[in-house]
């Protein structure tokens, strides 16, 4: 069997037109995000949504919790959906409610959206003390129930501890290296180096805010950091987490970065004058357009092996080390 495309983070405003071009692009399975800011009812009701889907659209989706589904979803021509959080805040203050969460189908987790939580800091406040003894304690039972660790949104020394102390290799799901851009969000060669020479894998992200040139990067110049990437941290390491946001209200933006956390408005990587979500670069509009970036990756120089592995093949290899007990 072919190697699968696997897009390992996305946020759409999800419908059955997204539904069709996940179809009609050929992607066997995506993370999404369940969870930014919800409390635990409501992230089960962001579930119950997608159970309706599931039972909605059976000839285009299915729920996605072992890496065979992904194998499963490539040979009856469907969609593998499988779940995260963005910030912890559906486990509360609780960790017992880590294994439940995983019992629900949640696979990934991060420990900080951008705000310092009770597990680590975020990585747009101006200090970063590392993980918290919450948080060392939940990055040990999330190795323990297969719950994977995510920093894509963490501070410096916050994700290098999370490295550090997890027994199990983690994740960056959606984010580029600071070299190439040097945008909050992005990753510095230290954090990448740990993550990979871990056994952690890091999603490239084509959200505007963290590309080169924003909406107007080119795809060689993409394609060409990826190369880099590779050269530095080995291609096995490496995947796609594109950030679609498609379809979304720009009042989204606002609950991403502002939940319930402050009164003001908060414009993270956006600004003042265009706070809303940014345009996307004109090769990647939607789940269609997935061609162009293995184009891009065949034409820098990529074998077709090391392009299928970034495209969905090592995402899958990392789904079948990671979402069983330890």
């Amino acid at each position: 069997m072919k190697a699968p495309l696997i897009d390992n983070l996305q946020y759409a405003n999800f419908s059955e037109k997204v539904f069709r071009q996940l179809r009609a692009g050929g992607v066997d399975a995506i993370h999404v995000t369940i969870a930014y800011h919800e409390t635990l009812r409501e992230m089960i009701l962001n579930l119950e949504q997608w159970n309706r889907w599931f039972e909605r659209y059976p000839d285009m989706l299915m729920r996605g919790t072992e890496a065979r589904h992904v194998r499963e979803a490539q040979e009856s021509g469907r969609t593998a959906v499988f779940f995260g959080f963005q910030n912890p805040s559906p486990i509360e203050d609780d960790i017992g409610l880590i294994e439940i969460v995983h019992q629900l189908g949640v696979r990934f987790m991060q420990l900080t959206y951008n705000n310092q939580s009770l597990l680590a800091t975020g990585c747009y406040e101006e200090e970063d003390t590392g993980l918290t003894r919450m948080g060392r304690a939940v990055v040990t039972e999330m190795n323990r129930v297969g719950l994977v660790i995510d920093m894509s949104h963490s501070a410096e020394r916050s994700t290098l501890e999370a490295i550090d102390h997890s027994t199990r290799p983690i994740a960056i799901t959606h984010a580029n290296p600071d070299w190439w851009h040097p945008a909050l969000r992005n990753k510095s060669d230290e954090v990448l180096k740990a993550l990979t020479n871990s056994g952690g894998m890091l999603g490239f992200s084509l959200y505007p805010h963290h590309l080169a040139g924003g909406t107007n990067c080119r795809l060689t110049d993409f394609c060409e950091m990826i190369a880099e990437a590779a050269d530095r941290y080995g291609a096995e390491n490496l995947g796609m987490g594109s950030d679609l946001c498609q379809d979304q209200p720009d009042s989204v933006v606002e609950w991403m970065r502002v939940g319930r956390w402050t009164k003001d408005i908060d414009f993270g990587e956006g600004s003042a004058s265009n706070p809303g979500f940014p345009p996307m670069p004109d090769w990647f509009q939607d789940n269609r357009d997935w061609d162009n970036i293995r184009d891009g990756l065949r034409e820098v120089g990529f074998s077709r092996e090391d392009t299928d592995g970034i495209l969905g093949g090592n995402w899958l290899r990392f789904y079948e080390n990671s979402f069983g007990p330890a």
